[in-house]
């Protein structure tokens, strides 16, 4: 079948063809680049009912770039032949069983009882640490090699491989108990007319399942008939995509009649052709072939495993595809990785250490071999080898096992708890909790707390993130007249274009002052902007009714709010005046809300008729085809029969850009008279851009009248398109292309929607915290700048730029010469914004350009980048996070937002207007944008400071034992002679220094919260990393090193020459080390009370708990009981009790910890009191000034007023934001 021309299609003929201006701002359908699975969740949460999303047959969703000569063919054979189809024979166990389909048992855990240990193990020394500590564990089985036993190190790492495996092992053992409940649920199957009870997971593909209210679907199936007239069937889908609005799905006509188990036999010998087991979960291509009959099967006969059935007593249909096939199988796929800037730090330091302690180990082996050199041939009693180097190189094992404690090899485990409890506070946090929908914050991940403290961008959608995604019908123009002024009385007014007017268009050409243009006037927000009850103009009835000349344009304009759109009313069963519309998504619900207020009453929906009451006069409209809105056709229409009339009208709604596209054009002779096809097209072009520089998002309406015949020709080739399995939604969206053509301009609509609550305030702390915002949207450029300067993104300080550009050139040409524009300026000294489109932006991106849009916009302190597809908010992403090396965060709401979450490091999504899909890829979830404030500020800022110290005092307190270690080595020649009792120092990380580091780092807070957030500036220093670099961390090694010095020097100084006790007896080698390990924990335990702020009653009990549990282990460990029970001790065997009847042991205790910690005290003395930072000064405000909401100006030691602490900002700023 040869398809028409688009030429050869006549319209009607008061209609002839003209070349719209196509301006390139985008209309309300193409914001955000809003996917079509997006819908609105907030009706269920407030207690109503729940919203519905009708779903019509063959919705194009995928985009095609131009359209076809030749209609689709359609070949049986081919498709036979197709390697890409699934075949199914229904209700026929035996043919199916080939195919060897998967059956329909889930599993969502992650081990079984045979694989547990093998892959938990695998998997937790895929950590190079313990790798690090098995090898160590290793070598100490070899004989004669290992100075501290064979034991300590494997059994300190099976209590840390231990701890983890519980975890886990609880963890999965909730997946499983979830498992089998859903696999042993019971389902009706029909075989051979007879229905069974069987448990999901007995469930195969071909079988017939009926499917009852309020019960979950089992498999994904092919609807075939339902309880409801014209066999539709009610879904939620919450479990798929987070959306909480009930959807329609309906059986084709030919199968409706299969509707109890006996008609089911009807079936036999027929079967399903259907594309093979994908991800999509909003298309679905395939075909029921009934004997000869080939019916066309779309998404909306497709019932999702996961979803529920509602309001519809029982369903009917054919599973197609079961387990792990099923489409919410095929999308349960694991997040990114993401791995924090600290951790991978730490790593590198880790190797680092490693390094170190390989050539602590090398040095010592050498001296071993030279000393056994020199005094090997007359100390014949230590039976050295006879060969010197082979000795000493048997020794560097010794001496690696003996320094292998400079790794902690408690640090992941006390991370990874601190981590733990850091989210929990985040879930629990009142003060981020949404009353109006009961959504508090959630952690969905505790692996990335810390990185939220060293946000340098964010980058943010706008519809339902900065605003609420809650609209309001604000204002229209119809046939050119302009409707809805705040001020009613004023009436409508004619726009009459003078030859002067200057239209500012995004899509503006080349001119001198493109790049740099005058901001709007203040914006107007909120109640202040418009009249509170909405749109509030009696004009336009009065021209409807009073006979105005515009008075058939306003009809139909009010036709195509109230028909073109998916809504579903609910009338109430006391009122039925009272109706109330749900809608997939805020827009098309204050449309059809606007048009009931203009006597445009939607009021019943089925799948054949539309019902308008109008006037008061009920009219019924026979929907012939739906063609949906995507994010690629961004615009929908529908084809419907008027009742009196018997016209086929063409409705349709959508972006100015794409609607004007698609207008009437004029025939050469109407061009040469002068004669306008468009009438309202110059001034609905000109209040667009009003209704932009507004802050409203504006959509076109359009329509046209279609001959019967044209109608029949063009429902063929849709039809055959719709047949297709292969290709099939390209094919239909090629097909609504030849039918929404030639269409004339009715008006745009003005639909408002205002700012989140405190997102205003918001943007200015975090701007003033040194974060950069980008917005990236889908809307129109007028009216993101709009919503730039109500949310102070944008200030009338700033220079504007604003670049749209057609090609790669003119792009590439412009940022060069803004760039030299502004060469020498960065956004901490200039007042910068950019604004770029999104084909611009295209360009833009590109590998020999990207780097100069990267440039511009780091010299500005603003950037909002317009009409952006999803796939172009990830690739801005990425280009700032790996161009910049900056830690970045993304935050959306949609669905469209989702490739945005996953690119930057931290993903935070808001649980909004349009279902979970973002929060759920989300790292974060919060309700408001306002939340995200707090979240940084005080939550951000607090784990990166604690995870920070955390991890640099492990390696602290490790390096110190160690090294006093390591100083023993040159008094008992090279020998690899441990200092300490080799159980008493295994036990070093577990008790006595665990306790007390874990508490700090899940209770200490150095400022307050009120604080932080009066004083957002403080986060600018955890965002240049000044708690954990190279030269913090080493500082602290030093430190230990230093510490170590003293600690053995003390120990030398006083054990050296031996201590004779009162019975008669000498000191041993353990004496001076048990003398020593006493002053390291004393030591490392008081250095980290120097550290922590916030004394609080807990890390006081880890604090004297881990020092008690120390003299606990002395009192109990070296006695008979556990020699004699246990083989542990022998060479400690009273050694405490001696030890400490010696005056030197007391005497030397506290000199030693005083010496060591002074320097510490010293140090932090002089910083405060001579060069102090901004939370030095923060913190005797809240000492001085315990109101920290107080504005009093306060002097500290002549620094002068302290209130915004700007003096001492730029020091705390070491490292500025790129």
């Amino acid at each position: 079948m040869e398809l028409l021309p688009v030429s050869k299609i006549d319209r009607s003929s008061h209609r002839s063809p003209h070349m719209p201006f196509i301006p390139s701002e985008r209309s309300i359908y193409s914001d955000e680049t809003r996917s079509d699975n997006a819908a609105s969740s907030s009706s269920a949460r407030a207690g109503h009912r729940p919203s519905i999303d009708i779903v019509t047959p063959f919705s194009a969703s995928a985009s095609f770039p131009q359209l076809v000569d030749a209609a689709p063919q359609q070949s049986t054979d081919a498709d036979d032949r197709d390697p890409d189809s699934r075949y199914i024979q229904i209700d026929d166990r035996q043919a199916n069983v080939v195919h060897r389909y998967p059956s329909n048992t889930v599993r969502t855990s992650k081990y079984t009882v045979i694989t547990f240990v093998p892959k938990n193990l695998f998997e937790q020394f895929m950590r190079i640490a313990n790798i690090y500590f098995l090898v160590i564990a290793g070598l100490q089985q070899i004989p004669n090699i290992s100075p501290t036993g064979q034991w300590t190190t494997l059994s300190t790492l099976v209590v840390v491989l231990l701890f983890t495996a519980l975890r886990e092992a609880y963890e999965d053992i909730q997946r499983h108990r979830q498992d089998n409940e859903v696999n042993n649920r019971e389902v009706t199957v029909i075989r051979n007319g007879r229905p069974e009870q069987i448990c999901w997971h007995s469930v195969r593909v071909g079988d017939i399942v009926k499917a009852e209210n309020r019960q979950y679907i089992a498999a994904d199936l092919v609807l075939l008939s339902t309880s409801e007239p014209q066999s539709i069937a009610y879904i939620e889908t919450a479990n798929l995509d987070g959306e909480t609005n009930l959807k329609i799905r309906r059986a084709l006509p030919e199968t409706t009649h299969y509707n109890s188990p006996e008609a089911m036999l009807g079936l036999s010998g027929g079967r399903v052709v259907c594309e093979k087991p994908n991800r999509n979960l909003y298309k679905f291509s395939g075909r029921l072939e009934l004997r000869s009959a080939l019916i066309p099967v779309a998404n909306d006969q497709v019932l999702l495993r996961g979803s529920m059935l509602r309001n519809t007593k029982w369903a009917y249909g054919i599973a197609i595809f079961t387990g792990h096939d099923t489409k919410v199988m095929q999308n349960a796929t694991k997040a990114p990785v993401k791995r924090t800037s600290i951790e991978k730090a730490a790593n590198v330091h880790i190797i680092a250490i490693f390094v170190l302690l390989l050539l602590m180990a090398v040095l010592c082996a050498v001296g071993n071999a030279i000393w056994q050199l020199q005094v090997g041939s007359y100390a014949w009693y230590l039976q050295f080898d006879a060969n010197a180097a082979a000795g000493g190189a048997l020794s560097f094992l010794t001496f690696v096992i003996l320094f292998n404690n400079l790794i902690p090899i408690s640090l992941y485990v006390s991370v990874e708890l601190v981590k733990l409890a850091q989210a929990y506070f985040i879930n629990n946090d009142v003060q981020m909790y949404h009353a109006e929908n009961d959504t508090p914050a959630l952690a969905r991940t505790s692996n990335l707390n810390e990185e939220l403290g060293q946000v340098q961008y964010i980058f943010s959608d706008k519809t339902g993130t900065l605003t609420r995604n809650k609209m309001e019908f604000r204002k229209c123009t119809i046939g050119g007249v302009q409707y809805g002024q705040r001020d009613s009385s004023a009436g409508s007014r004619q726009v009459r274009l003078e030859n002067d007017t200057k239209l500012v268009r995004a899509d503006s050409q080349d001119s001198e002052d493109e790049d740099s243009v005058e901001p709007p006037p203040p914006p107007r927000s909120g109640d202040d902007a418009h009249n509170p009850e909405g749109f509030n103009d009696p004009t336009l009835l009065r021209n409807l009714y009073d006979g105005h000349s515009t008075a058939e344009v306003i009809h139909q304009f009010l036709l195509v709010l109230s028909v073109c759109h998916t809504v579903i009313p609910e009338v109430s069963d006391n009122d039925p005046n009272r109706i109330t519309y749900e809608a997939s998504s805020p827009d098309e619900a204050a449309l059809v809300e606007a048009a009931r207020r203009l006597d445009y009453v939607f009021c019943k929906r089925d799948t054949r008729t539309v019902t308008v009451r109008i006037r008061g006069v009920e009219t019924r409209f026979e929907l012939l085809q739906t063609l949906h809105f995507t994010s690629n056709r961004k615009r929908m229409s529908v084809i419907v029969r008027e009742p009196n009339t018997g016209r086929i009208l063409l409705l349709a709604k959508g972006a100015d850009n794409v609607i004007l596209q698609r207008l009437l054009h004029p025939s050469l002779q109407q061009l040469n008279s002068g004669e306008k096809t468009q009438p309202y097209e110059e001034a609905t072009v000109h209040l667009l851009e009003q209704f932009a520089l507004e802050g409203l998002r504006t959509l076109c309406l359009a329509m046209a009248v279609l001959d019967e015949q044209q109608y029949l020709h063009w429902l063929k080739i849709y039809n055959a398109a719709a047949a297709r399995i292969a290709d099939r939604e390209e094919e239909l969206e090629k097909a609504a292309e030849l039918v929404e053509t030639d269409m004339m301009l009715l008006g745009a609509t003005a639909i408002e929607d205002k700012l989140q609550k405190g997102v205003p305030e918001t943007i200015a702390t975090l701007s003033k915290a040194g974060i950069k915002i980008w917005v990236l949207t889908g809307d129109k450029q007028e009216t993101a700048i709009n919503i730039g300067y109500s949310c102070r993104l944008l200030t009338h300080e700033m220079e504007l730029m604003k670049i749209n550009k057609h090609s790669a050139a003119d792009v590439s040409e412009k940022l060069k010469k803004l760039l030299e524009k502004h060469e020498g300026q960065d956004a901490n000294n200039a007042s910068l914004a950019l604004v770029i489109d999104g084909e611009t932006l295209g360009y833009a991106l590109d590998d020999t350009v990207k780097h100069d849009l990267l440039a511009l916009a780091t010299k500005c302190k603003s950037v909002i980048c317009c009409r952006v597809s999803p796939l172009q908010k990830a690739l801005v992403v990425s280009l700032v996070r790996d161009q910049l090396k900056v830690i970045s965060l993304a935050i959306g709401d949609g669905a469209n937002d989702v490739p945005m979450i996953q690119a930057a490091h931290v993903g935070v999504g808001i649980s909004g207007e349009e279902g979970l899909q973002a929060s759920r890829s989300a790292d974060y979830a919060i309700a408001q944008f306002r939340f995200l404030k707090r979240l940084l500020l005080v939550h951000g800022r607090l784990s990166y400071r604690r995870i920070a110290r955390v991890i640099s005092y492990c390696f602290y307190k490790n390096i110190l034992l160690q090294y006093t270690q390591f100083w023993f080595v040159f008094l008992n020649g090279w020998s690899g002679q441990s200092l300490y009792e080799r159980w008493t120092l295994s036990v070093y990380n577990v008790f006595f220094t665990f306790f007390a580091v874990l508490l700090y780092g899940i209770m200490d807070k150095d400022i307050e919260d009120a604080s932080i957030m009066k004083y957002p500036q403080l986060y600018r220093m955890s965002a240049s990393g000044y708690l954990f670099n190279g030269k913090v961390i080493w500082t602290w090694i030093l430190n230990a090193v230093f510490q170590s010095v003293v600690c053995f020097g003390a120990g030398i100084l006083t054990y050296g020459e031996g201590v004779l006790y009162s019975f008669g007896h000498t000191d041993g080698v353990f004496s001076m080390g048990t003398q020593i390990y006493f002053c390291c924990i004393l030591i490392v335990n008081m250095k980290l009370g120097l550290e922590c702020r916030n004394w609080t009653w807990v890390f006081k009990l880890g604090f004297w708990g881990s020092i008690g549990l120390w003299l606990l282990w002395l009192a109990v460990f070296p006695s008979w009981g556990l020699i004699v029970f246990f083989d542990m001790g022998n060479d400690y065997i009273f050694v405490p009790y001696y030890m400490t009847q010696s005056a030197s042991f007391w005497l030397i205790t506290p000199v030693v910890v005083v010496v060591c910690l002074y320097r510490d005290f010293a140090f932090k003395y002089i910083n405060r009191q001579y060069f102090p930072k901004a939370y030095h000064i923060v913190q005797e405000l809240e000492t001085l000034q315990p109101d920290t909401n107080n504005d009093v100006p306060l002097r500290v030691r002549g620094k002068g007023l302290l209130n915004d602490l700007s003096f001492d900002l730029r020091a705390a700023a070491a490292k500025p934001v790129p």
